[in-house]
């Protein structure tokens, strides 16, 4: 069944950045992200009602809290990389996450067997097949590659603390919500900013 969810999850993901890569090259990132969270914030929320997810509340919901710090930080470094940088660079390496949680979980006593040691193998090496020939054959701006490392860093850093953030599926929902209204706060507090700044910056009666 993990395995199952795991490559639901991926589908998914791809379809997302398929799709958020799209909206980037038309719309400004920050206003894509915080759309995108907030839709997701009403769907969550309104699963946390259905489920009664409420009960699960507790402390470690402070996890997720700063889960949502992190992740619009993360979003918009991928979704400007997708906006600079080939789809076939930017997502594989997006993909290195992994390598947040994998060490999290190394450090915390976790000892992957040797099947899980393959799949992270082959993982890795998927990277370097999907995005190494694209590297080398296409100009691919620096801050295109430094913006995707942020962004895999920060997607990592959100899998370890949604992780310590829920140990139920219900709990995994309230979790997801939490991060989501967090997410909508911090990036609506950023998008009102820049809105104000490019308003300051226009020359009066433009």
């Amino acid at each position: 069944m993990t395995a199952l969810f795991a490559l639901a999850t991926s589908l998914l993901w791809g379809l997302a950045d398929f799709g958020g890569g799209l909206l980037t090259r038309r719309t400004p990132a920050l206003t894509v992200v915080v759309v995108s969270q907030s839709i997701a914030a009403v769907v969550l929320g309104a699963i946390v009602l259905v489920t009664g997810a409420w009960s699960a509340a507790g402390p470690q919901l402070w996890f997720a809290f700063a889960a949502g710090l992190v992740g619009p930080v993360a979003l918009l470094s991928f979704y400007k990389a997708l906006a600079l940088g080939p789809m076939g660079v930017v997502s594989p390496l997006g993909s290195l996450a992994v390598a947040v949680p994998i060490g999290v979980g190394l450090f915390l006593g976790e000892r992957p067997g040797l099947l899980q040691v393959a799949g992270i193998a082959v993982a890795v090496s998927g990277v370097v097949l999907a995005g190494g020939p694209q590297l080398r054959g296409a100009p691919v701006q620096r801050q295109a590659i430094l913006l995707t490392l942020i962004a895999a860093a920060g997607f990592g850093t959100v899998f370890a603390l949604i992780a310590e953030a829920s140990s139920s599926v219900t709990g995994l929902f309230l979790a997801l919500f939490v991060q989501r209204v967090t997410n909508v706060a911090t990036g609506g507090a950023a998008l009102a900013v820049s809105v104000r700044r490019g308003a300051s910056a226009l020359p009066e009666g433009g």
